[in-house]
């Protein structure tokens, strides 16, 4: 018996099964709500079978501590450590924006029109208010931190556009619509390599920012970011490069998302809590 393991092979063979499913479900299923709620799941279920427990996936609309809410959002990456409460309805998931690491819009193509309306459903979960408190941390009290960045993406079975073409759809989308991240599982991933300042997050330790300051500083950040370059995997490895990316950017470049202020929430019912025990 071998001690090794081809990892080519493993990552491929992951890839065609990722590709049969998403075929088999968009072949038989013929009603297009059933069909798009199927593509949905199986995206779903494979981020949860294979991100850490640390992530939570779901179908959901994101809400803010104002009554504000997003687009129904296809699939959302995000917390229920530092984000406690996650409401349900009806079937449907009611996520704080403080909560979200991720969002993606679910389509059969990569193509224009998706791109475009991918950018708006990602510009509604970002243009939400959010809130960041003070947290303790092995028995030291820290400040609020500022608030993470919200990865926007597209997850499809295909795309027959050309490469030179799908640059030019996501250079389009600006600001709270710029897409990060995607895959075309059959032909290719993406993500776009921004010209950004990551500075305007450094606060110092010891600076106290009100809850605007921290969404301003949010929104002015998006708003400065200019595209680099977009880079594209092969044909064979599409899925696997996407996830190895997707996760690279949860564990590296937005890590853990700042604490709710729940006291924030609480004034929807006229509660004061008490900061004290």
């Amino acid at each position: 018996m071998s001690s090794k393991v081809n990892i080519r092979k493993l990552f491929g063979g992951l890839q065609n099964q990722m590709v049969a499913q998403l075929n088999t479900n968009r072949e038989f299923i013929g009603h297009p709500s059933s069909k798009g709620d199927s593509l949905e799941n199986t995206w779903i279920e494979w981020l949860r079978n294979y991100l850490p427990n640390r992530y939570c996936v779901d179908k959901a609309i994101i809400i803010d501590s104002k009554g504000q809410l997003s687009h129904q959002i296809d699939l959302v990456i995000y917390d229920q450590t530092y984000t406690p409460f996650v409401f349900k309805q009806n079937g449907i998931f009611y996520i704080p924006a403080e909560g979200v690491y991720a969002v993606f819009e679910v389509k059969p193509e990569l193509d224009k029109g998706n791109i475009e309306y991918a950018g708006e459903k990602i510009e509604s979960v970002r243009k939400l208010f959010r809130t960041s408190t003070n947290m303790i941390d092995r028995g030291k009290l820290y400040n609020p931190r500022t608030l993470t960045k919200i990865l926007g993406g597209i997850l499809t079975i295909e795309t027959s556009i050309a490469e030179m073409t799908i640059e030019k759809h996501l250079k389009n989308l600006k600001g709270l619509k710029a897409i990060d991240i995607g895959c075309a599982v059959k032909n290719k991933s993406f993500y776009v390599d921004f010209l950004k300042d990551d500075s305007v997050f450094n606060i110092g330790h010891d600076t106290v920012l009100t809850l605007e300051e921290h969404n301003d500083i949010f929104v002015k950040f998006y708003e400065a970011r200019k595209v680099d370059s977009i880079e594209f995997s092969q044909k064979n490895n599409s899925l696997v490069t996407f996830f190895l990316q997707l996760t690279r950017y949860l564990q590296q470049s937005i890590g853990t998302v700042a604490a709710i202020d729940l006291s924030e929430y609480a004034k929807s019912i006229n509660f004061d809590i008490d900061d004290d025990l």
